[in-house]
């Protein structure tokens, strides 16, 4: 007959192995998932790129319309931001961790991005003779929207900044 000491030894062996075959089960459906993500990413990276290529190339056949150089950039800023992103992934995938920095360099991206877009469309709403109340209040409502950019761009930046100066050695590029 088995003594409670030995009964409770026999449960908490089996309950290590199940935490550790859990344990494994879950590891491998992570990379799993990495990877079909990478994939998807990078798909979408060269799709990215097609579609800035091909905005490019009809703002060139526009004579540089500033309308269609509004739609390239901000089509190559995306493919800039899932570049990125992939990235990311790979950091973690690599590291086992999930690392803010590259996070936080896809959020500035991005905070840039639409800051170049409404700069560029708001230049547009500023010529002359387009003047309207719907215009100025369409204005103070960008400049608004660019100083909240501006502040969280100041934020991200400063954030980057500290990370990268608080990392630990290991961390550090050769």
């Amino acid at each position: 007959m088995e003594t409670p000491a030995e009964h409770d030894g026999r449960r908490e062996r089996e309950m290590a192995r199940i935490g550790r075959f859990a344990g494994h089960a879950l590891e491998r459906t992570e990379i799993a998932a990495y990877i079909v993500l990478g994939a998807l990413l990078a798909v979408t990276a060269v799709m990215g790129i097609f579609g800035a290529a091909s905005a490019l190339w009809a703002a060139l056949l526009l004579h540089a319309d500033l309308d269609a150089l509004v739609v390239a950039i901000d089509r190559m800023l995306f493919v800039l931001m899932v570049v990125e992103i992939l990235h990311t992934v790979g950091v973690s995938f690599r590291s086992g961790a999930l690392v803010a920095e590259p996070f936080l360099i896809v959020g500035l991206i991005a905070s840039i991005r639409r800051v170049l877009v409404i700069t560029l469309e708001s230049s547009q709403a500023s010529q002359p003779g387009k003047w309207t109340p719907e215009t100025q209040e369409q204005l103070y409502a960008t400049m608004l929207e660019l100083g909240v950019l501006g502040l969280l761009i100041l934020v991200m930046v400063l954030s980057i900044y500290l990370l990268r100066r608080n990392r630990p050695a290991e961390y550090l590029a050769p």
